[in-house]
């Protein structure tokens, strides 16, 4: 089944579930705000999110100009609008489901649309899902006690579900846009959380080797900080 959407390129990748608060303040994105606030009550009010492959989003040309688009994307349902003194609008949108896009037009209207056809979303329970949700909680939790020095900050109730984790910690690591693409393209929950599992060992291991490092001695020479 496809659907036609209007799609806003961004320099990251939206996960479903997943909250993006957005500043808008081109005029072409204004006026796309406006066409969601004033879409009949009932009516989904969402937009596609896709990362820019390469290039810049600037003002669209015709073919899709200097940006270069991922194939797939995230739905960004708007949840809150604050329209602001200068015409823009402070949004916050909730990540809904995923999509690839089949083509894009740059001319029926002033923002891109795209037909995009949706991406199945896991069901069911799936036992080889569940046993990874397990290990991907450990290192996550390990991962989280690297980067976090206060042990306050990773003591959050992290979400049963496996697809639900999945997501929440392709957000929330510190990937790359890249490596957060290539979860979101992964279609099935256990594919995702295996390569999640691959990610944050890599990470862990390189934080623990930059916690390795001895004190440059530059940072020596200089005054003692005070206490």
């Amino acid at each position: 089944m496809t659907a036609r959407l209007p799609v806003f390129p961004l320099g990251t990748v939206l996960f479903p579930g997943l909250v993006l608060p957005l500043h808008i303040f081109e005029e072409r994105y204004r006026e796309l705000v406006r066409h969601l606030v004033g879409l009949p009550e009932g009516a989904p009010r969402e937009f596609g999110v896709v990362a820019i492959r390469a290039g810049w989003e600037v003002t669209p040309t015709p073919g899709g100009g200097d940006v270069t688009l991922h194939e797939v994307g995230c739905t960004a349902e708007l949840r809150q609008v604050t329209e602001l003194a200068d015409g823009g609008f402070d949004i916050v949108t909730v990540g809904r489901r995923r999509f690839r896009i089949a083509d894009v037009d740059d001319r029926s209207a002033p923002y891109l649309t795209a037909a995009v056809e949706w991406l199945p979303e896991p069901t069911g329970t799936d036992e080889v899902a569940d046993l990874l949700a397990a290990r991907v909680i450990s290192v996550f939790r390990q991962y989280l006690g690297l980067i976090r020095p206060d042990p306050q900050e990773i003591s959050e109730q992290l979400p049963e579900d496996p697809t639900v984790l999945s997501h929440l910690v392709a957000a929330t690591a510190a990937l790359t846009v890249a490596d957060r693409q290539r979860l979101l393209d992964i279609d099935d929950t256990a594919g995702r959380l295996r390569a999640e599992l691959r990610l944050l060992n890599r990470e862990a291991a390189l934080l623990r080797q930059v916690r390795a490092v001895p004190v440059p001695l530059s940072e020596l020479a200089g005054p003692p900080a005070p206490n």
